[in-house]
């Protein structure tokens, strides 16, 4: 019986060997018991909305009328002088279509997951601009169709509405864009060689997938790209908020001005960062890189063009959500090569035929063992 039983697993082996031969399960870690909504380091003035965890129509919250403003900001709900603590229809409009667009369980309520990404760190970029109202009297509200004057969405990835892209000048076959930083705008504790390193890194990884380069220039005012480190209300009519809360913006071509928080504790290193609100540079630069060349925010949560990133966390390279996205403003650099770093679950619309897969070769493993036990 044991010969049996030992003859039983390798046979299940060489099957699962068969059927995947050059993947890897992978289990993904469980989140530490301990780590909770309202322990998690982020912007003191998001952390409020922990309150409103389990929050649904009809319900009033103090606070909710901040949380509506926060959905104002990002492209969810038109402008009002008045927003109340109350639920409403548009608020739950606003809750469905933000659950829709950063790929969490469309509920229509603030279950812990939405909150949660409310309160992360993330980009100032709005992911919808001129929200077009939808009222439902007495009944659960729609997910709207997008329309939007500013950005148009296809697919996972998005663009300005538009598809506004930067232009090769006349007579030129190559497109090169500038790129410089600012001498009274920047941050003191980082070298300026360690920021020019992340930054020529981010530029090189958008360049491997279009026909695009870039250069570095010392003219700050006559660069295509300005870089910048700014604090609060800094004239552009997008404030910063402080820690954690918007990391950075920038702005869709051909304007070029990519602007970071000066609150932040920007990090190129996170091992030699003890900061537990340190924020990876590169990552941040790689995104709004993104936004230079024309993208908007994806939906695809392992894409670099999806609007959060926590603190301590790298997220440099680019998916093929992203990579689509942007070689179809450009083209394809003719000597691009896809990576297997480029996949992700959602973009490759692999995942659900693998579960499937590892599904049935388990049965099948159970009933061998079964007919030979």
């Amino acid at each position: 019986m044991y010969r049996f039983f030992c003859y039983t697993i390798c046979f299940s082996l060489s099957l699962i060997q068969c059927f995947f031969p050059a993947t890897t399960i992978v289990i993904p870690p469980t989140t530490p018991p301990e780590i909770t909504v309202k322990n998690i380091p982020g912007n003191p003035k998001w952390h409020g909305f922990s309150k409103l965890i389990d929050a649904g129509k009809g319900d009033h919250f103090s606070g909710m009328s901040e949380l509506k403003r926060y959905f104002h900001r990002f492209g969810y709900l038109e402008a009002d002088d008045n927003f109340t603590d109350v639920f409403d229809d548009t608020l739950e409009t606003a809750v469905l279509t933000y659950q829709k667009k950063l790929g969490l369980p469309v509920t229509g309520n603030l279950d812990s997951d939405t909150v949660t990404q409310i309160m992360s760190p993330r980009c100032g970029v709005a992911d919808y601009s001129n929200f077009i109202k939808t009222t439902i009297p007495n009944k659960v509200p729609k997910i709207p169709k997008v329309a939007f004057n500013k950005i148009h969405e296809s697919k996972h990835y998005a663009y300005f509405s538009g598809e506004p892209r930067w232009r090769k000048a006349e007579k030129s076959e190559t497109l090169t864009l500038t790129y410089a930083f600012s001498d009274s705008h920047m941050i003191n504790y980082l070298s300026y060689s360690d920021i020019r390193g992340a930054f020529q890194r981010s530029f090189t990884r958008w360049a491997s997938t279009i026909p695009v380069s870039f250069s570095e220039v010392d003219d700050y005012r006559k660069a295509d790209i300005k870089i910048a480190f700014y604090q609060g209300d800094h004239g552009d009519g997008v404030a910063f908020d402080g820690v954690l809360g918007v990391l950075a913006h920038a702005f869709s071509p051909e304007n070029g001005r990519l602007h970071l928080d000066m609150a932040e504790t920007w990090a190129v290193d996170l091992k030699s960062s003890r900061s537990s609100v340190a924020v990876d540079l590169e990552s941040v630069a790689t995104h709004e890189i993104g936004h230079i060349l024309g993208l908007a925010h994806s939906s695809v949560k392992e894409a670099v063009m999806y609007p959060s990133l926590g603190p301590r966390t790298v997220k440099v390279d680019l998916k093929m959500d992203d990579v689509t996205g942007v070689q179809k403003l450009y083209g394809s650099n003719p000597n691009f090569r896809y990576t297997p770093s480029m996949e992700s679950d959602i973009s490759s619309g692999r995942g659900c035929g693998r579960g499937k897969r590892v599904k049935w070769v388990a049965s099948l493993v159970l009933l061998v063992g079964f007919l030979f036990w």
